[in-house]
């Protein structure tokens, strides 16, 4: 029995008790407050930018209020955004290049697009001498928001612009080796200095959507450019060999029931592998999706980033294609040649084209290239990075060989004549509705003098031909490229 003495105080084990309560307490906010720090820290790191972004955030009046909204910059420094003073001693925003980057750079009202968006928390942001800042304030004057230099290209900008002329659709382009966005035109398109007086025009014009970017948000059938997809799971499943394929043209193919014609009812007579690709026979390609394994050409699908979000920093469409092991044959067919219910935005055929020009390898695409304070002081610089290996690159030998052809051989001869430089590409025609006269033109391609550098995708909405509509537009912004 243990003695009376061996016995702690009640007041001891009271003392005791209450110490660890006040331990636990303590850690439990210690907790809280570390928490509360991590959180602080990715708002400010990861989330602060979408939060003030956001329209209906009140302190983008705030800011405003205070900081004069910074401008926007082409790659070569020419002025696409700026802010002035009115007679008023109020400030309105100015864009000197008025529709032809007007999508791409955006507006700063009525919800903010483009870069304007992209960059809204930056160029209401001031990160300049301090002392000027501070003195500004003291007097009751704003401080110029930081600047925004973009990737874009002011002579390809322009180039593209020009050639779309008055037709409707998108050109978009891109550098292979860094992910850098050249140029990105949307017709129909607006003046985005005439904004606020025609936003309810605009806003409501349902059969022309001018506030529509189709570069970026435009949702096509791919027609006869996703032949590269088809002819890149040919070539995987026959581990690269397509020695030993041949097809007679006749000017249709007929499977299980299935009809598929060639365009314009074209017989194009004997083919090889490259053949079919090089004149984009839809018999010979019906042909080859029929022996095509459906599992496998859902994966491949999957791996060019079909049915997800695209690395992107801007809003854009997502990749559509329904195709699975429970596919139809027709399915089968009328996809492998680019109909069927398979959509695709330019963008999305841009990174495509741009793996297989880069050896397989996709560059994270990018628009914004550096932020400078008002004193030109540089606050933060993007620099290139590698997505992912998007194509395996012992296939994207064959198939450069035939994006080849089809420029000197095939549909798209009529870019053959190149100063400096060559293209390769593959043309497309998507029908659209019940009239099959009806049909977009498409163009994807790549240019290279030693190696390949810069990619360009154009669809032209009803344009009919690729190669005679749409493959022009692009050799002219390649041209712009090379000068």
């Amino acid at each position: 029995m243990r003695s009376r003495t061996d016995k702690k105080p009640k007041k001891d084990r009271q003392k005791i008790k209450s110490n660890r309560e006040i331990s636990l307490i303590t850690y439990v906010f210690l907790a809280l407050f570390v928490a509360l720090l991590i959180y602080l820290g990715y708002f400010t790191q990861v989330t602060s930018r979408t939060v003030i972004n956001n329209t209906y955030n009140k302190r983008q009046a705030l800011l405003e209020s205070r900081i004069v909204r910074g401008d926007i910059l082409s790659r070569e420094g020419n002025v696409l955004a700026t802010t002035r003073s009115d007679n008023d001693g109020g400030y309105y925003r100015l864009y000197p290049y008025r529709n032809t980057f007007a999508h791409v750079v955006g507006y700063s009202t009525h919800g903010v697009l483009g870069v304007e968006a992209l960059e809204n928390y930056t160029l209401l942001s001031c990160d300049g001498n301090i002392v000027k800042r501070v003195s500004n304030d003291l007097k009751g004057r704003k401080n110029h928001g930081d600047n925004v230099w973009t990737t874009l290209d002011t002579a390809m900008q322009e180039a593209a612009y020009d050639a779309m002329d008055d037709r409707r659709g998108a050109v978009v382009a891109m550098n292979v080796k860094t992910g850098e966005i050249l140029c990105a035109i949307s017709k129909p398109d607006f003046d985005p200095n005439d904004i606020m007086g025609h936003w309810d025009t605009f806003n409501e014009d349902t059969v022309n959507s001018p506030l529509l970017n189709r570069a970026f948000l435009g949702s096509y059938p791919p027609g006869s450019t996703f032949k590269i997809v088809t002819a890149l799971e040919y070539l995987k499943e026959h581990n690269g060999n397509v020695s030993d394929y041949g097809f007679e043209c006749t000017g249709s193919f007929e499977y299980k029931g299935s009809v598929i014609s060639c365009y314009n009812e074209q017989v194009h007579g004997w083919l090889n592998f490259d053949d079919s690709f090089a004149k984009s026979c839809n018999s010979s390609f019906a042909n080859i999706s029929s022996q095509l394994d459906k599992e496998e050409l859902e994966n491949t699908l999957d791996s060019l980033l079909f049915n997800k979000p695209l690395p992107l920093p801007f809003k854009h469409s997502i990749g559509y294609s329904d195709i699975s092991k429970d596919s139809s044959t027709d399915d089968l067919l009328q996809t492998g040649i680019g109909q069927g219910r398979t959509l695709i935005s330019p963008i999305h055929m841009l990174m495509i084209t741009s793996a297989i020009a880069n050896d397989g390898i996709l560059m994270k695409p990018y628009i914004v290239s550096r932020i400078e304070n008002a004193d030109k002081g540089v606050i933060r610089k993007i620099r290139p990075k590698q997505y992912t290996e998007l194509i395996d690159s012992k296939y994207t030998d064959g198939l450069k060989k035939m994006m080849r052809e089809v420029v000197v051989n095939g549909t798209a001869k009529r870019v053959l004549d190149t100063e400096g430089y060559s293209i390769s590409g593959k043309t497309g025609s998507a029908e659209y509705s019940s009239d099959k006269s009806l049909s977009h033109a498409w163009f994807t391609g790549y240019a290279e003098r030693d190696e390949p550098e810069i990619a360009v995708t154009v669809i032209v909405e009803g344009g009919g031909s690729g190669g005679a509509v749409a493959a022009p537009i692009a050799k002219r912004v390649f041209d712009a490229y090379y000068k």
